[in-house]
């Protein structure tokens, strides 16, 4: 089993430290901070920059602690952060990515969650944080989370068409 979760690590962590050097960096086809503001901005996400980069940190940084088990569980803690406001926002899309749902966020959020319950794996490098910090940065990333998903729910409240009545 220790094999199958240095797998995962490995793959979710890889993946999220791309998406985030997107978001930051604009490398691998990503938009920068720039464009990544400006997306936040139309989804509510403010103050746009800074949640971007907050997003983008989150991402690269989770990914790596996650490919590396250093600080664990640290890296799938932020990555299950950034997956949770992610799929809030993809919601509209539906269940499927094709039409711009959140398949890929709720499965990399998924995967994140496993990998909380499931501890290091057994080649790592760096050691785990000590239960208590881990519950202090557990609440953080629970609060920055809550925060960010009420921002968008409620810019999306705001800007819906109004309803229709028959």
């Amino acid at each position: 089993m220790r094999n199958v979760s240095s797998v995962a690590r490995l793959v979710l962590g890889g993946y999220l430290a791309a998406h985030g050097a997107q978001k930051l960096f604009g490398l691998f086809g990503g938009q920068g901070i720039e464009g990544t503001a400006k997306g936040f901005e139309h989804i509510g996400l403010t103050p746009a920059r800074e949640m971007a980069i907050l997003a983008g940190a989150a991402e690269l940084g989770g990914g790596v602690l996650t490919a590396t088990g250093i600080a664990d569980p640290l890296g799938p803690i932020a990555i299950a952060g950034t997956m949770t406001v992610a799929t809030v926002v993809h919601r509209k899309g539906g269940p499927l990515a094709a039409n711009g749902g959140f398949e890929l966020p709720l499965t990399n959020l998924a995967l994140a969650g496993l990998l909380i319950g499931a501890g290091p794996a057994g080649r790592r490098v760096g050691v785990s944080l000590p239960k208590l910090l881990t519950a202090g940065v557990a609440l953080g990333a629970a609060a920055l989370t809550g925060m960010s998903v009420a921002k968008h729910l409620n810019h999306a409240r705001q800007t819906a068409p109004p309803a229709v009545e028959a």
